[in-house]
């Protein structure tokens, strides 16, 4: 970032050595053992990692929720109302194998051990894609990740009930075995306390009616947004790392939508991981995910290495 903008920039911005000094007297709750389920295929995160960003960042968002409710009391003083508290939700963006799902895990076990014991509940927005006998219909197969293959009305729907405080709100499942939604499958939420609502497009807005009606966007339900990020030619390498692990392993099953890839050879792997890349996943993150990353209230920079070397919190 060059002085002229970040002299105008919105965000603080941390080298990772000076956002880790911020954890104070936060105490680490999770085990080695613990970390080790929660990281993905790909990972490669390490309890320092734990220590050095997601404790600091686990005491930032427990500030946040905490005078959130504060504000929620105060208005509801105000208003002369008696509502009950309403869940706290955390959005969370960025590109294909960037690391969200692992990020989004960790935050979870963590927020969820805070004092008294929030419920923390985690929700992907994979789950909201349309059925892929839909997607096919309307010629979208090849689109899938893009905002216009997810059922969105059904996403706001959600929210809006979890933001409503209402009881045991369903979310339907996806399966990355089959690729496609689970029929009959579904998630039940009852009002946890802290919601985590993780997808490649949660940050991305509507398109602005020139008529001033307003239109909701998923965004408008977050209370804390979060971006992960990292460099384009990094994000290429790890989705190649990713597609050959699950060559040897989720691919081999028979039931897998991708079943076809479990025997190419190294050669045919890297050509066929390198055009989904570039024709899909590539396409998605210049055309509809990296441009919400400044609508982000926090932005986590990953290094090649997958650590994370910079955090930039958006200014109050």
């Amino acid at each position: 970032m060059d002085q002229t903008t970040s002299e105008f920039s919105p965000y603080l911005v941390f080298s990772r050595e000076d956002w880790a000094k911020l954890r104070a007297d936060t105490p680490l709750t999770l085990t080695e053992a613990e970390l080790s389920e929660l990281r993905g295929l790909n990972e490669r995160m390490q309890i320092d990692e734990v220590v050095a960003i997601y404790l600091p960042l686990a005491r930032l968002l427990n500030l946040y929720v905490e005078r959130t409710y504060d504000l929620f009391r105060a208005t509801q003083k105000f208003l002369g109302r008696n509502g009950t508290k309403v869940p706290f939700i955390i959005g969370m963006g960025g590109s294909v194998a960037v690391g969200k799902s692992t990020t989004a895990r960790i935050l979870q076990a963590l927020l969820a051990r805070a004092p008294g014991s929030p419920r923390v509940a985690l929700v992907t927005t994979d789950g909201f894609l349309f059925p892929n006998a839909v997607l096919e219909r309307n010629g979208l197969m090849t689109r899938k990740g893009f905002p216009e293959s997810y059922d969105v009305a059904r996403l706001l729907r959600f929210l809006s009930d979890i933001k409503s405080g209402k009881r045991n709100v369903q979310a339907p499942i996806y399966s990355h075995l089959s690729y496609d939604i689970l029929p009959n499958e579904c998630l039940t939420i009852d009002k946890p306390d802290i919601l985590i609502v993780e997808g490649l497009n949660v940050l991305q807005p509507a398109k602005l009616p020139k008529d001033g009606k307003a239109i909701p966007f998923v965004s408008d339900f977050f209370d804390f947004s979060i971006y992960v990020d990292a460099d384009e030619k990094l994000l290429e390498t790890w989705y190649i790392e990713r597609f050959f692990r699950l060559r040897g392993t989720a691919f081999r099953d028979p039931r897998s939508y991708f079943h076809r890839y479990a025997r190419l050879s190294d050669e045919e792997t890297r050509e066929v991981a390198l055009n989904l890349w570039n024709t899909i996943n590539l396409v998605n993150l210049r055309e509809n995910i990296l441009p919400t990353r400044q609508r982000a209230d926090l932005i986590l920079t990953k290094g090649a290495d997958h650590s994370i070397h910079e955090v930039q919190l958006r200014r109050l």
